[in-house]
């Protein structure tokens, strides 16, 4: 139910809460249709940022859901959730079995009140066929249709009086970005809600509907508590297309292997002519109550025929809808979006296209972040700094209060808060990347990489969308059909380095490589994709080598000028979402190592708070582990206390660095401010003057050890406990032999 709640781990891209309607007695409508048919577009123009993202109440499938406000001020709110896009609602995946879910399986008390199903007006007899599903679920419904002006683009009519006379269900055209039709499709929304009727299922012929209502009277009779629980002609047509059906009872079962035969026969499928001397069979047998010795057949291919049978009714009927509803003109003709896929999706220039697309975005990030960055930097070292001095009093003269505050929090938030116009400017350009449509081209481009991993072309939306975090790249391995393509890419995705490793990467290659930092920064992603190839490449030889292949299945969307608004709210929900959940993290990990920091490793070191970081509790534990990175370059206790933290969170990184040389002597011997001398001088001493091969060294590391905790258990929700410890016994054991290699070769190099 849209009601329902639950709490899942949190990541940097949302709040990961999952409840899906904080509206008490709020109707629930749910959003419908074929991928790239404008369909998640329509639903952040109805909700704007009114919206969450996190996992179904009971499943591990993460969708949108929001209030959308339908402009009348005495008509019932709207609680409305964005499923999953789906060609069919025979589900191949768990998202799409979430929507099936939704729309069937849960009994008239859980199912949505009213389903707007968009259709794409350009590419309206492929969308047909769902539609034409969903109708057989009886819930009412109104069609959106989207993309009117790709559709006029190609000389395409569609008009929607006549659609909405051929599908028996209110049509409105709207354009979302555009912001056009949103109010007319309130209008019919609120209609059908103040009188809602079941929506009339889609006419298949005279012999499959005979059929169909036969099994579906003799379930309603029968078996009331199936009916009760899930639409009694969805129930008829799952049977008869031989589908699982755990609900089922033997006695439907057999009964539904009757009536497919007959079915199969009547409708003159291969292998199932009937002789001239003998009648046909009738069309509807009776239920195995009425004939208990009757032996009817079993066989798959019976109900495999029926399926068929079924299928063919839906695409005439789609076929109807289409002819008497679309002027399609006598010729296609080339769009400028078929002219420049032919550039983009070129197999010799598309890869090197796209790789420089993303340099130009980081370097971009780099370059236009970095006097923002500067400018917030001093603004905590100095006035920010100052005032808290003036209110909790100068951490120099002791008292744990003001070490906590000025040393701890400001130091430590101040530093991350410093980078949120680095995220801000990369999120924009990432918005505009994908509201362009140009990152479908990017999957597309990247299916013949995918297959030297045995995964399709589909599996890198999931590794595009890891470049802002792990977490959701990992729900969005669920578009994969194939448990073992989702198992291989739920252990390749935390090699993706993520937003907040980003950071990190910002900061140590503005201190250490000047102008050339957004070229390190990239090549840093460079070698992220480098990683998830050949840690595929071998997973797949050693785990996954019975994984079959598939085909890509992508359906490209049209180009299009990004809108400011919808860049806008991207851009706002990513950034609101990065700091509402690091934040926090920071804020509790900062607050950790002060506390720690303040503990003295041993007697006659001083009292709490009256120690250094070196002589403290936390300054003991990353000595303790230093040594381990002593042949990669880093083997000093302030970079082994950054990852120690990193571990709990990637963000905390650059707080930790910059609360531990803040407050690395009791009498106050680092400066705010100075991050950046003091990062030069551990690391040429930690080196013996290899600097920049150990500053590498230590930024492979962090791309390549185990991901943040938040991670870790989304990856043992997604792949199960045994292969998220073998995955991170593999990431630490690669990120250490990278670390050292890097560091070994650059210092014999440079």
């Amino acid at each position: 139910m849209l009601d329902s709640a639950r709490r899942t781990p949190k990541s940097c891209c949302g709040d990961g809460s999952s409840r899906t309607d904080s509206d008490a007695g709020a109707a629930r409508v749910a959003l419908v249709g074929n991928p790239n048919t404008g369909k998640s577009t329509l639903f952040n123009a109805l909700t704007g940022a009114r919206q969450r993202v996190g996992n179904w109440p009971g499943k591990t499938v993460e969708v949108a859901w929001g209030s959308w406000r339908t402009g009348d001020a005495v008509a019932t709110p709207v609680a409305l959730v964005d499923l999953p896009g789906t060609y069919s609602l025979v589900p191949h995946s768990p998202d799409e079995a979430l929507t099936r879910d939704l729309l069937v399986d849960r009994g008239a008390e859980g199912r949505p009140h009213l389903i707007v199903v968009t259709l794409d007006a350009s590419n309206l007899a492929r969308n047909l066929y769902l539609l034409a599903q969903v109708k057989d679920t009886g819930i009412p419904l109104v069609v959106a249709l989207t993309m009117s002006d790709t559709a006029a683009a190609r000389g395409i009519e569609v008009d929607p009086r006549a659609l909405s006379e051929a599908v028996d269900a209110p049509v409105v055209p709207v354009l979302p970005r555009e912001r056009k039709g949103l109010d007319a499709l309130a209008a019919a929304v609120r209609e059908v809600l103040a009188d809602p009727r079941p929506c009339p299922a889609a006419d298949l012929g005279p012999a499959v509907e005979e059929t169909v209502r036969g099994l579906a009277d003799l379930i309603g009779s029968e078996e009331p508590e199936v009916a009760a629980l899930r639409p009694a002609r969805w129930a008829a047509m799952s049977l008869l297309s031989g589908d699982e059906a755990p609900w089922a009872t033997a006695g439907l079962r057999t009964a539904a292997a009757v009536r497919a035969r007959a079915l199969v026969t009547e409708h003159g499928m291969p292998g199932t002519e009937v002789p001239d001397s003998e009648p046909a069979a009738p069309r509807a047998q009776p239920s195995s109550s009425e004939h208990p010795h009757a032996e009817p057949p079993h066989e798959e291919a019976d109900f495999e025929d029926a399926e068929l049978v079924l299928a063919e009714g839906r695409y005439l009927w789609a076929r109807h809808v289409h002819a008497a509803s679309v002027h399609c003109p006598a010729g296609s003709r080339a769009t400028w979006t078929d002219r420049i896929d032919r550039v983009l999706t070129s197999r010799w220039t598309g890869l090197p296209l796209f790789l420089g697309v993303m340099w130009a975005v980081f370097q971009a990030t780099t370059t236009c972040a970095k006097p923002l960055q500067d400018g917030l930097q001093e603004f905590f070292s100095g006035p920010v700094t100052s005032l808290a001095v003036e209110l909790v009093g100068d951490p120099d003269h002791g008292g744990w209060l003001p070490g906590l505050v000025v040393n701890g929090l400001v130091s430590g938030v101040g530093q991350l808060l410093s980078f949120v116009p680095l995220m801000a400017i990369m999120y924009v350009l990432l918005a505009l990347l994908e509201d362009s449509g140009y990152f479908a081209r990017a999957a597309f481009v990247a299916d013949r990489l995918m297959r030297l991993l045995g995964l399709p072309g589909q599996a890198f939306l999931p590794l595009i969308v890891g470049f802002g975090c792990n977490v959701p790249a990992l729900s969005a391995s669920r578009v994969l059909s194939n448990r073992q393509h989702r198992l291989l890419l739920g252990m390749v995705i935390p090699f993706v380095t993520c937003s907040a490793r980003l950071t990190v990467y910002v900061l140590l290659a503005g201190v250490f490589f000047g102008s050339s930092a957004g070229t390190v920064v990239f090549l840093m992603y460079v070698l992220s994709i480098v990683l998830v190839v050949v840690m595929g490449l071998a997973l797949r030889r050693v785990l996954f080598r019975d994984s079959a292949r598939e085909p890509l299945i992508l359906e490209l969307p049209p180009y299009r000028m990004p809108t400011l608004r919808g860049v806008a709210l991207q851009t706002w929900q990513k950034l609101a979402g990065f700091l509402r959940t690091a934040g926090g993290i920071v804020v509790i990990t900062v607050t950790a190592v002060w506390l720690l920091s303040s503990v003295p490793a041993g007697s006659g070191r001083g009292g709490f708070g009256g120690v250094s970081v070196a002589q403290s509790l936390f300054g003991a534990v990353a000595r303790f582990i230093a040594p381990v990175f002593s042949w990669a370059g880093f083997g000093e206790w302030h970079a082994s206390a950054t990852l120690v933290t990193g571990f709990v969170a990637k963000e905390a990184v650059i707080s930790t660095m910059a609360q531990t040389y803040q407050t690395q002597d009791a009498d106050g011997g680092a400066q705010a401010g100075a991050l950046g001398p003091q990062l030069r001088a551990t690391f040429e001493q930690a080196s013996g003057g290899h600097t920049v091969p150990a500053v590498l060294a230590f930024m492979v590391f962090l791309l390549a050890y185990t991901p943040c905790m938040t991670t870790i258990a989304a990856q043992r929700t997604e792949i199960g406990g045994r292969l998220t410890a073998v995955s991170m016994g593999l990431q630490l054991a690669v990120a250490w032999a990278l670390a050292v290699l890097v560091f070994q070769v650059g210092s014999l190099i440079a």
